[in-house]
């Protein structure tokens, strides 16, 4: 292909991609690309993108086909796709499918086309060890356990199957939606949310049932589940992040379907009750009275006949849940979240025992449509004073970032855009409670960690919403499933390091559309030349890849 200079990008045979964000193509070049790469960095002027096998597979569990990532490359490429790069990505799309899981007269049995590569995959003791009998050439029976741990071991090696061996229906659940809520508000599922259902259920087939819908936080993630949970018709168990999760799905359920009751449990702390819908904590699973005792709460698994298993902010999942969850791959599972990032690395287990993502609604698509608050992000660079920049010199890395992000003059910064937006609901977030108590003496505004307990959080939730408290100071707790619909304002004065996860969740706290005016402000306070700002940048590369852009504002 001959060279094209007006195209915004240049793909590279190393798989990453470069893309002029001046480029007036740059728009329709990132929207092309999304749903096949990972953004890597984002500073002004060239984004990098990086193409991985992981990537790919999830493409082609979604539907795109090897001709439409290539097309894709190729329309938007100054140089066109180098062949090497081609080959890599054909490659990859070919692997996708070619071992499957099946069920052959009731038995769970792995199946490839090729004979050939089924006996290359034979010869690791990892994948040996799950297999029962050969039954042909290209079919071998299964150990009955062994569905999830067979797929995590494949897809190290590269060759991530594809689970069309069906479920078991579970105890029978009759959930339907209402039409109206509670409260007489008409009711349904808008659009998106019922082709997000559609593609996970795909009719009821061994083609849908498992995998993950990642869409941005304020767009309906809990009714996409109700509405899953409406087709499915069975026991529900839902997992989610924290006590507070667990009331707002409880109410959202009681609110929007036929189920009453009687039929809904809370497993937590505070409560152990196993019904027909039953939803809990990772926290209270994950519970053990020893470091390394039993999980004596993970009996929940079993404690019923689940035909439906709900993992809220499935990006959250802890070590032992994803242990669990590859002996329950009989059971219909599904993911919700708003981005699949995990900084662990293991999205590979979220594909292989969850599934793979199935359905990816873009942020900014939602923003225009006004689903979502329209929002603004903005970075404010602040100095440090030369007593702190002495001791931020001496200390350790990770002495460097607490110094950094609990430098003292954001207190005043804060101050300044209190009053800036003293009519809104305004969030402030932050990672150190040393840090946010010494805020809350100092601006007499109500806090939210750990410590507080569940009844008192939910107080003060509530008057946040109702309109009594205009500020409120949160810490890491309020990063996942809290609904505030009607803050509009967050100002994040510290973080976990360089979470690309926690950026997009805190972002998520404000989208949720207001009745007036449907703007949203994000904040992120930042000291200038240290570690803080290089976490920044690496915080903000999943949300610069929707389609975010990060104002700067020097102090």
């Amino acid at each position: 292909m001959s060279y094209q200079p007006h195209l915004p990008m240049i793909v590279q045979s190393d798989r990453s991609i470069l893309v002029e964000v001046q480029n007036p193509l740059f728009e329709q070049a990132r929207q092309a690309i999304v749903g096949f790469t990972e953004l890597v960095k984002s500073p002004e002027y060239i984004h990098t993108y990086r193409i991985t096998p992981l990537s790919l597979w999830n493409a082609a569990a979604s539907g795109m086909s090897c001709d439409e990532v290539l097309s894709a490359l190729a329309d938007f490429s100054k140089f066109g796709v180098p062949p090497s790069l081609a080959k890599e990505i054909q490659n990859s799309f070919s692997r996708y499918g070619l071992v499957r899981l099946e069920k052959l007269d009731d038995h769970l049995t792995l199946v490839c086309d090729d004979p050939f590569l089924l006996t290359q995959l034979m010869s690791f003791k990892s994948i040996n060890s799950y297999i029962d009998i050969q039954l042909t050439a290209t079919h071998y029976k299964l150990k009955p356990y062994s569905r999830g741990l067979i797929k995590q071991e494949l897809i190290k090696l590269g060759y991530p199957v594809k689970d069309i061996a069906g479920y078991t229906d579970g105890e029978p659940c009759d959930i339907g939606l209402s039409d109206t809520t509670v409260s007489g508000r008409d009711f349904g599922l808008r659009d998106y949310q019922q082709e997000a259902v559609e593609t996970f259920y795909a009719n009821g087939s061994v083609h849908g049932g498992s995998g993950v819908l990642c869409l941005p936080c304020g767009a309906g993630k809990t009714v996409i589940g109700i509405g899953a949970m409406a087709k499915i018709k069975s026991a529900t168990l839902i997992l989610t992040t924290n006590t507070t999760s667990v009331h707002q799905w409880i109410n959202e359920v009681l609110d929007k379907t036929s189920v009453t009751p009687d039929m809904i449990g809370e497993y937590t702390g505070e409560a152990k009750e196993v019904r027909p819908i039953t939803v809990a904590t990772y926290q209270i699973l994950t519970h053990r009275r020893q470091a390394d005792g039993e999980f004596p709460h993970m009996k929940l698994f079993d404690e019923r006949n689940w035909g439906f298993i709900i993992y809220d902010e499935v990006h959250m999942l802890p070590a032992p849940v994803f242990k669990m969850t590859a002996n329950i791959q009989a059971k219909r599972r599904l993911g919700l979240t708003a981005t699949l990032v995990r900084e662990d690395g293991l999205e590979e287990d979220v594909f292989s025992l969850v599934g793979p993502k199935k359905y990816d609604m873009p942020w900014k698509q939602l923003e225009q449509q006004g689903y979502i608050a329209q929002a603004t992000c903005k970075e404010i660079r602040l100095p440090i004073d030369p007593h702190l920049r002495e001791s931020y010199a001496m200390a350790s890395p990770r002495q460097k970032y607490r110094i950094a992000a609990e430098n003292p003059r954001k207190h005043e910064v804060i101050t300044r855009l209190i009053q800036r937006h003293a009519d809104d609901q305004i969030l402030i977030i932050g990672q150190y409670v040393d840090q946010l108590e010494s805020l809350s003496d100092a601006l007499g505004i109500p806090l939210i960690t750990g410590r507080v307990h569940e009844k008192d959080r939910a107080r003060l939730y509530q008057q946040f919403k109702s309109g009594e408290l205009k500020q409120l100071i949160v810490s890491k707790v309020a990063n996942f499933a809290i609904d505030l619909p009607d803050a509009n304002v967050a100002i994040q004065i510290s973080g976990t390091f360089g979470s690309r996860q926690e950026e997009a969740q805190r972002l998520g706290r404000i989208l949720r559309p207001k009745a007036r005016d449907n703007t949203a402000h994000f904040y992120t306070l930042v000291t200038r030349d240290t570690q803080e700002q290089e976490y920044a940048s690496k915080r903000q590369l999943f949300l610069v890849e929707q389609g975010y852009r990060y104002e700067i504002e020097e102090t």
